[in-house]
């Protein structure tokens, strides 16, 4: 089974991630920010993981701190949990709708960090939740995991659905990068590597 489970400890967040890829889509998500875990529950939910998330912080002083170290240990676990990248087929993409609202994400496991964040109207702050840091969740993940990936909206207009499109798009972008393709020997690489 490709699993694991990653822990950060620091003065400022004390955040546990554990996370199956071959799971159903099951998640218990214990955030202080309740848009934020109602939004990792759809990365959950449409990509077939199976994750549990715990975390605290100084949300007292902002949620910058959670949000950002939130994408560290996210991005941590998914790399850990696929190891080698043996066997898996790389990329993945996917364009999901909710009402007005699509959105696309493609995705390259392939071991070199690049954001592309394409995404507007979706800046403000949803109950106490500014919505702004989620781009910087993102960035935070995509350097830990060492992942290429593009997040793109086509078009929206409610932030909630905008950045739901976006979480349930990586979630199956996701999903396909990291599945094993029996036809794959080794990594998905002319270089051998990734």
């Amino acid at each position: 089974m490709r699993k694991a489970t990653v822990s950060r400890k620091t003065k400022e967040t004390e955040i546990t991630v554990s996370i199956n890829l071959d799971g159903r889509g099951n998640y218990k998500i214990d955030t202080p920010f309740p848009f934020l875990s109602h939004m990792l529950s759809a990365f959950s939910k449409h990509g077939f993981f199976d994750v549990e998330i715990k975390a605290k912080g100084d949300i007292e002083i902002d949620e910058h701190h959670t949000v950002e170290d939130l994408g560290i240990v996210l991005g941590e676990v998914l790399a850990k949990a696929w190891g080698d990248k043996s066997g898996i087929r790389r990329f993945g993409t996917a364009l999901i709708p909710l009402d007005e609202a699509l959105s696309e994400v493609t995705v390259d496991l392939s071991g070199r960090p690049f954001l592309v964040y394409n995404v507007k109207n979706a800046r403000k702050k949803i109950k106490d939740f500014d919505c702004g840091l989620i781009e910087h969740f993102f960035r935070s993940l995509v350097d830990q995991c060492k992942i290429n990936l593009h997040i793109n909206l086509r078009y929206g207009k409610d932030q909630h659905h905008i950045l739901e499109t976006i979480f349930k798009a990586f979630g199956r972008a996701l999903d396909q990068a990291t599945q094993i393709d029996p036809r794959q020997s080794g990594v998905a690489s002319t270089k051998g590597s990734l």
